[in-house]
Parts: structure tokens; C-alpha cells; sequence
């Protein structure tokens, strides 16, 4: 049996022909990560190849010989959903195409499912965060996965919804089942929406009172190119932004989140990925 660690690290893994979900868990352990973060297709469309190419079967007799649960691969939504949405052709798009990324994740063994909760548009964020609640009752009552959906907090660029902790609570409150519900924490996001991360114990403490750290299941650990409070939401690579080395390391170990898997969205330098380094950084807090 293999054992697992008690500091989750990981990152963005591609997903792609012919291996798919194998050829993601091998770039997984070559980067030395211990959870990672997949979309079952491109991030940028609801296009999707059939469950079978997956080569699930395969995935999980290798899973089992390293030291990466199933629950902490992270499945992430395309960015194209908008919960926020009051157009019922593009709900009934979305509660069928969610349902079905769901019950992939479920196959995968996956236990969360990030999604943004969208863009208000031309409602009013009342309307839009009701807009998001009822969405979520709706493909809660059909579908009997168990995955949990979690909410990322945004950096409210535009007209996002979910770039304070009182509109992701005041969603959570609408949603009746709420053990299918839960949130993801951005850093860089969060930065970009105003909240300091300097002083984390403070922030986590806020979050604890407006929402619960009961609902916190995962967290996106990037750096920011951006000032406080910017709402341009552009990722920076681990300690080369405003955030800082410091504070993000300090996230990363903070003993109320040893069990929730951190994942790196940091950008590529040179055409590559740099997470290797950077999941080493944060493990030894080797110096660059």
C-alpha cells in the first residue's frame, strides 16, 4: 500500500490523445506532484470525447502504485458556463453538460469539481447569485453522483459573481443539499478582489465566519502580476509576483489546510511548464 503525504502540491495537468487520463498521472509524477487538476476537454469548449477513451481501467491499476489519491484529482469546468445566465436554452445547456462532466468525474474517482459561477451580464448580481442557486438545486435533484461542486472565488473582473465571500455564502445559502457544495480558493483571485493575503490567519478566520471552512475543498496557489485589488485576474509564477514566496509557501503549509489539495495555474516560461521547480520550491522551500 502506498503512503500517502500529508502536503498536498500539484498542478494543471494537460489531459490529451492517445494516453489521456494515463499520460496525465505520468506528467503528474514527473513533476513530483501528489494531487493535480484536469479538464476532461479543452478549457475553452464543451467538446468531449467519449468516456471509454479515457483509458479510466488502465488509470486506476496505475493509480494505485503511486502516492496520488483519487479524490485529490481535481476536475475543473470550462470556462465557457455561465451559471449567472437566465436564458433557459443555455440552462438546459448547461444542467445537461454538467451532469455529464459529473458523472465523468465520478468515473475518474474524482470527489470535487471546480466551476466559476459566471458573469451577471446585464442582471443584477441579486438575480445572478438566485440564478446560480437555483441552477444548483436543479442539477442536484437529477443528478446522484455525489461530486462535490465547488465555487472559485473570483477576481471580479467584469461582471463576475463570486469575487466577494458574501456572494459565494449567499449562493451556498439558496443550494438545499449541501453536502454537494463547496469552494475553491484562488490566491491570485483573491488578490485581484482586495483581500490581503499577508496576514492569511486573519483571511481564513474571515472566511470561517462568512462562509465556513467546512465548505473550503480546494485551492488554486498562484502568484499575482497584479496590485490589491487590480480585478484583472493575470497569474504569475510562484514568488515572482505581488503576492510573494513568503506568504504563498506559508499558504501552502498552513496547518488547517494539510488535507486540502493546492494546485499550481502558474504560467509557462519559454514555451514550458515550470511546475516541477515551483512543486519543489514549496515542498523543500529551496531557494531560486
Amino acid at each position: 500500500m502506498v503512503e500517502f503525504e500529508h502536503f498536498l502540491i500539484g498542478c494543471h495537468i494537460p489531459m490529451s490523445k492517445p494516453n489521456y487520463l494515463v499520460g496525465s498521472l505520468e506528467l503528474a509524477q514527473k513533476y513530483g506532484a501528489n494531487c493535480f487538476m484536469i479538464y476532461t476537454g479543452s478549457p475553452q469548449t464543451s467538446i468531449r470525447v467519449g468516456i471509454k477513451d479515457l483509458k479510466i481501467e488502465e488509470f486506476h491499476s496505475k493509480l494505485k502504485r503511486t502516492n496520488i489519491s483519487p479524490e485529490n484529482i481535481i476536475v475543473h469546468a470550462p470556462y465557457i458556463i455561465n451559471l449567472c445566465t437566465n436564458v433557459l436554452e443555455k440552462i438546459n445547456f448547461n444542467l445537461n453538460f454538467i451532469q455529464s462532466e459529473l458523472s465523468r468525474s465520478s468515473k475518474i474517482g474524482s470527489k470535487y469539481f471546480v466551476i466559476h459561477p459566471g458573469n451577471s451580464l446585464n442582471l443584477s448580481i441579486e438575480e445572478s447569485i438566485s440564478n446560480v442557486g437555483n441552477f444548483l438545486n436543479r442539477l442536484f435533484s437529477i443528478d446522484k453522483s455525489k461530486v462535490v461542486v465547488c465555487l472559485e472565488t473570483m477576481s471580479g473582473k467584469g461582471s463576475e459573481i463570486g469575487k466577494t465571500f458574501e456572494e459565494i455564502s449567499s449562493i451556498i445559502s439558496l443550494v438545499k443539499d449541501k453536502t454537494r457544495i463547496g469552494v475553491c480558493l484562488d490566491t491570485c483571485h483573491l488578490n485581484d478582489a482586495g483581500y490581503k493575503l499577508d496576514n492569511f490567519d486573519k483571511l481564513l478566520w474571515l472566511f470561517d465566519n462568512v462562509i465556513g471552512l467546512n465548505y473550503l475543498h480546494v485551492i488554486h496557489l498562484n502568484d499575482s502580476k497584479n496590485i490589491l485589488g487590480s480585478k484583472k485576474d493575470r497569474h504569475e509564477n510562484i514568488g515572482c509576483g505581488t503576492i510573494g514566496f513568503d506568504i504563498l509557501y506559508k499558504i501552502s503549509h498552513h496547518i488547517k489546510l494539510t488535507k486540502i489539495p493546492k494546485i499550481l495555474e502558474t504560467p509557462w516560461k519559454n514555451g514550458m511548464p515550470i511546475y516541477k521547480e515551483e512543486i519543489s520550491l514549496l515542498r523543500h522551500k529551496q531557494q531560486k
